[in-house]
């Protein structure tokens, strides 16, 4: 994501938003989704739980194999600066999606150490508890992503449930915050355009409602970015 990325502008002008296809597995996954227009792809580290998990070393493959103007999100479960920052250093990606709630200081220890990447906080809302939640979070954050895990449980759910959350309180956080907002969680080709209308989110972002057997659906694809166009 580039540091110019983040600007909510061009929502109130009825644009469709731009769009992340996450838990990509392969480069040739990754120029797939490029090919039809992504702004970002998600590569998923190690997870508690959850789909599309992949080696570092690929992670790192497929970050250098896509445009410099394709945002390279690594998704991260880590809470601890040292860890993010070595993750980084070892995937060379350009945006680091914080999965589960940071430990205290580690948004600056971030932004010192890693100057020039994009740092994206994901909300997972399970209620309304997660109004308060982003409205602080987007004090130190770059951008917010509204999910449909749960951190909270036993085996912590930090994306891929596939589920659908209260857009209604997604849409309240987007009024509420100053920093772009990406609506996550359960979005397909039949509801992403719902969804939209609804929320009015700087960007959408996808996983499991673009796969078919593991894999990714470029028809599937092809269809949501057609249903995004008419959202917009």
């Amino acid at each position: 994501m580039k540091a110019d990325s983040c600007s909510s502008e061009g929502r109130e002008t009825h644009t469709p938003p731009r769009f992340k296809v996450c838990c990509i597995a392969s480069v040739a996954e990754a120029m797939v989704a490029v090919s039809h227009g992504a702004w970002a792809i998600g590569l998923v580290s190690e997870m508690p739980s959850g789909p599309g998990v992949i080696p570092e070393a690929l992670i790192g493959e497929i970050a250098a194999s896509v445009p410099s103007e394709v945002a390279t999100f690594l998704l991260t479960s880590s809470r601890h600066a040292d860890a993010i920052i070595a993750q980084q250093h070892r995937c060379g990606v350009n945006t680091i999606q914080l999965c589960d709630r940071p430990a205290p200081r580690v948004m600056k220890q971030l932004r010192d150490a890693l100057p020039g990447v994009q740092l994206v906080q994901v909300i997972h809302v399970i209620d309304e508890s997660a109004i308060e939640e982003a409205s602080h979070a987007a004090s130190t954050a770059d951008a917010l992503l509204l999910d449909s895990g749960n951190p909270d449980k036993a085996i912590k759910e930090l994306g891929g449930t596939g589920r659908v959350h209260d857009w209604s309180l997604s849409r309240q956080i987007r009024e509420d915050v100053d920093v772009p907002v990406i609506l996550a969680g359960g979005l397909t080709p039949e509801n992403v355009a719902t969804a939209v209308r609804e929320v009015s989110p700087f960007g959408v972002d996808v996983c499991s409602g673009l796969r078919s057997g593991g894999r990714l659906d470029e028809d599937k694809l092809i269809r949501f970015v057609r249903a995004l166009d008419r959202a917009g």
